[in-house]
């Protein structure tokens, strides 16, 4: 396929003019995506403190977190393509009253059924939320501005999470877990009413019945995709739950294909991936967003198992790394009109490679936060880079009608690549950890060792029946966890790497990007 088809056409009443206006829907879309990603992070600080409240086993907490995803990534697709059909203020505004009421009933939830539901509630509301955040931005500035808007919301996506694990950290070391949302709620507070002001009802018109088979088809196979791998390292991947949903993503993604490939106006035409911007967008948002989510999932177990570090201070440990993630966002389509997108998707790769090399060869037991914080930054830079040019390929191959299910597409890659990324690295974290401990365990007894090889936090849990071993116990599971930090990263160095020649061979060619092309000039509101 060309890459100058499915450029997008912006119907002129849809873009606004007026600048203040424009600044205003940039800081209520920013608002509503913060208050998205943090809720998303924030529950993980809190764990231990919902199992001792409910009386939660590790299965339910899985669920109280895995349901807001599920359901988020399940629902971006049909509900974006929604939000382009009937208007996509209305969906938003929607959107952020559901996230408010079930953010208030996860405040307020007195068991575990009651959170697992409220955050099933949030993970729809975030669904409506999350791809009208970015088509609102796309169909409402013009393209000259479009990139750099572009820019500082995938900032806000990229490092919102990281902002909402520390204020979540901070709510639960000093108050109670029930405040880490109100964080969220505020913040979706200030968006809705900024939205109601400010946000035009932008819509396409279009003569074709919704494609409510496809709509259900994706819903089937993201959703059965995310819960399988999810489940999976968790469970095994033999077991039941995980095997049904990843056989329901083959099938019903196998018909969502076929149904597709024959309709006239499809929720997704499965052919564009045929344009080398959006296959490249695609890939590069995927591959980058599973290697960023494995590196929190050792991060903390790291500061808080190997530093000895709280929650608060842990979150506060990423903080310097979103700190360069979201500036460099927001400033990078300046490098885009000068050496193209192209380049700078494959500078920001490289980049983050290189931040990923740095921990894997830096991190220590004994060299602390600061073995691991040039990695951090450096990663930072890289994912900063690389982000925005990536999700402007994919909302710039797709038209004006379907700005709603581009959004959706980037979001849902994200979210993907999240769930895989902690599936895989999570993997290696766990095989080295257990093959590194192993030979140490030998002067243990068998009941402290079978604990120990199951996990650092175990090996900390078992300790203490370990007498005056207890402080070699811990180091040697110290030095296991890096072992598998270690083997983790080289890993995601690995991913990079197939990523940067997949890009290099299959990126946007020069010619398609006179459209991503930004004017240094130009502000962005």
């Amino acid at each position: 396929m060309d890459d100058q088809t499915h450029l997008p056409h912006m119907e002129e009443e849809t873009v606004v003019e007026d600048l203040h206006q424009r600044r205003m829907i940039l800081i209520a879309m920013c608002l509503a995506l913060m208050a998205v990603v943090a809720s998303m992070a924030g529950l993980n600080v809190a764990q231990q403190e919902l199992a001792f409240d409910f009386g939660a086993s590790q299965n339910d907490i899985l669920w109280i977190i895995n349901a807001y995803t599920l359901v988020l990534a399940a629902c971006l697709m049909p509900i974006g393509a929604i939000g382009d059909r009937w208007g996509r203020k209305w969906v938003l505004l929607v959107g952020l009253a559901t996230f408010t009421v079930a953010s208030l009933a996860a405040a307020l939830a007195g068991s575990t059924a009651v959170m697992i539901a409220a955050r099933a509630l949030a993970g729809l509301g975030a669904a409506m939320i999350m791809p009208v955040t970015l088509s609102v931005i796309t169909s409402s500035f013009p393209e000259e501005a479009r990139a750099q808007a572009i820019g500082i919301w995938s900032g806000v996506a990229g490092g919102g999470g990281m902002i909402g694990m520390f204020v979540s950290a901070a709510m639960v070391d000093l108050v109670t877990w029930r405040w880490l949302f109100v964080f969220p709620i505020a913040l979706i507070i200030a968006a809705f009413v900024l939205s109601l002001r400010f946000v035009p009802d932008s819509r396409e018109d279009t003569e074709h019945p919704f494609d409510l088979a496809g709509s259900i088809f994706s819903l089937f196979a993201i959703g059965g995709l995310v819960l399988g791998i999810h489940e999976g390292p968790e469970r095994g991947w033999s077991h039941p739950i995980a095997v049904t949903g990843l056989v329901v993503a083959v099938i019903a993604g196998g018909l969502f294909i076929w149904w597709e490939r024959k309709q006239r106006a499809p929720l997704l035409d499965i052919r564009i991936f045929g344009d080398r911007r959006l296959a490249a967008g695609s890939v590069t948002l995927l591959s980058l967003f599973a290697v960023i989510s494995g590196i929190f999932l050792v991060l903390f177990p790291f500061f808080q198992a190997v530093l000895g570090w709280s929650a608060l201070h842990s979150a506060a440990g990423l903080l310097p790394m979103a700190f360069v993630m979201m500036p460099s966002s927001a400033l990078v389509p300046k490098l885009i009109g000068k050496i193209g997108s192209h380049l700078t998707m494959l500078i920001g790769i490289v980049v983050a490679g290189v931040g990923l090399a740095a921990l894997a060869l830096m991190a220590s037991v004994d060299g602390g936060y600061w073995s691991v914080l040039p990695g951090l930054l450096i990663m930072g830079l890289g994912m900063g880079c690389s982000m925005t040019p990536s999700t402007e390929a994919i909302t710039a191959s797709l038209p004006a009608d379907k700005q709603g299910v581009a959004s959706a597409l980037n979001d849902t890659t994200r979210e993907v690549g999240g769930a895989v990324g902690v599936a895989l690295l999570g993997a290696v974290l766990a095989s080295t950890y257990k093959d590194s401990i192993t030979p140490s365990l030998s002067q243990f007894p068998a009941a402290i060792a079978d604990v120990a090889k199951e996990g650092i936090g175990a090996a900390f849990s078992i300790a203490p029946q370990a007498g005056a071993q207890a402080p070699q116990l811990i180091h040697d599971a110290q030095l296991a966890f890096v072992d598998g930090w270690v083997q983790s990263m080289w890993i995601g160095v690995a991913i990079t790497a197939v990523l940067f020649v997949f890009v290099l061979l299959r990126g946007p060619r020069k010619s398609a990007e006179a459209s991503a092309l930004v004017s240094d000039a130009t502000p962005v509101s």
